[in-house]
């Protein structure tokens, strides 16, 4: 090999390295949510004083979790894991729901490399690794609300002035959730951001996975989760991604959740790809390395409209 060719090989394998190097960082704060576990009334108790609430029911599994590969199944114990951005804060932060039909958790696609691309653009991230239902549906309700109570607790210490919610798939419902179903002011995000997201529990049009484990066949449940039917002029801001091909959770969960949105006056944007199917998450080729799932331009253009997403509601 030459000698130019053999530094430019060296440099980009160096760069290579970075890359993944970065794409693993640990996260800043890792925290568990219930440290007592779910057996008990008790949250996160910081100097004597009692930050989140507890647990609610427990989910009762009796099943231990399990990892496979990126892949965490039957979560009974949740955690945070937070990343603040090294450059440019933002004064936003935004709580990740990674999907897996209330079953399981995508931690990768769609957890770290999602708090690596808000990192990047100046914008703090909460991974939630939340319970699974188990047909119990207030089990991750409440744990994405006492996220919301941690992370606004420690707000000024971290810099943050906004705190929004994205989620998605099943995490994309939970999300929704929390934008529709908050228990009090400070578990409402300030805007949210759904990729593909479960959003009703009518038989035909929802996950019929993700409506199972999360309600059972409870009429009441189906009711009060299908979330086009909990939308209220005061629903954060939000932005709907996905694509028109999804086999997984048909497009219609989003369009009902976007007409709902628009007809209580809420701002509200929807941007449907051609192709790509159902769980892309983050999994760009800059982050993976890999062909991206909904093709290079369209990962572009998705990029662009969150970032504007982002920008406009610093303006708020």
């Amino acid at each position: 090999m030459k000698p130019g060719f053999q530094k430019a090989a060296l440099l980009t394998a160096a760069l290579l390295l970075l890359t993944a190097a970065r794409a693993q960082q640990a996260p800043d704060c890792i925290v568990r949510l219930y440290p007592e576990g779910q057996g008990t009334d008790r949250g996160i108790v910081e100097d004597g004083r009692a930050v989140t609430r507890g647990p609610g029911c427990a989910n009762a599994l009796k099943v231990p979790e399990k990892w496979e590969g990126a892949i965490l199944r039957r979560v009974s114990d949740p955690w945070l894991r937070i990343w603040l951005p090294e450059h440019n804060p933002s004064g936003q932060m935004v709580v990740i729901c990674p999907g897996g039909a209330y079953a399981m958790l995508s931690t990768r696609t769609e957890g770290e490399l999602a708090a690596r691309w808000l990192c990047e653009h100046g914008v703090a991230a909460c991974v939630l690794w939340y319970r699974m239902p188990n047909q119990h549906p207030e089990v991750p309700l409440t744990d994405v609300q006492n996220a919301f109570r941690f992370c606004r607790h420690h707000a000024a210490e971290w810099g943050v002035e906004q705190i929004g919610v994205m989620g998605f798939s099943a995490g994309g419902h939970l999300a929704a959730s929390a934008s529709t179903l908050y228990a009090e002011a400070g578990t409402r995000p300030d805007f949210s951001i759904l990729y593909y997201p479960v959003i009703t529990m009518e038989a035909g049009v929802t996950h019929e996975g993700s409506a199972h484990n999360l309600a059972g066949e409870d009429p009441v449940a189906r009711e009060r989760y299908s979330l086009e039917k909990q939308v209220r002029d005061d629903t954060p801001p939000t932005i709907l991604l996905l694509c028109a091909d999804d086999g997984a959770v048909p497009p219609e969960n989003s369009l009902r959740y976007y007409r709902a949105l628009r007809g209580h006056g809420v701002p509200a944007q929807i941007h449907i790809f051609p192709s790509g199917g159902h769980g892309w998450g983050f999994g760009s080729r800059a982050y993976t390395g890999q062909p991206d799932p909904i093709g290079d331009e369209a990962r572009a253009t998705a990029d662009t409209a969150l970032e504007t997403f982002l920008q406009e509601l610093k303006k708020r």
